[in-house]
């Protein structure tokens, strides 16, 4: 149970962070900001590999730089597809 907090509440802050180091902005409040960094968190463990702080299953470091990168892609994707329809 306080596994499963633990977790949720990291993914929420890793997303938070990864979302204000881009210019682009996660939709969704909380709940997307909770997604980016479960996204960016597994993104990150597959491009850099599992090194620096471990809390709540993330390695941070990896995790705040995924989830900078996932939400950088999902704005360019917002923007393309804006500018197609």
């Amino acid at each position: 149970m306080w596994g499963l907090l633990i977790s949720i509440l990291m993914a929420v802050l890793i997303g938070t962070i990864g979302d204000a180091l881009v210019k682009s902005s996660m939709p969704g409040g909380l709940l997307g900001s909770m997604i980016a960094g479960f996204a960016g968190g597994w993104l990150g463990s597959i491009l850099f590999g599992s090194w620096g702080p471990i809390i709540g299953g993330f390695a941070v470091i990896p995790a705040i730089i995924g989830t900078a990168l996932f939400v950088f892609l999902l704005g360019m994707l917002s923007q393309a597809l804006r500018k197609s329809a």
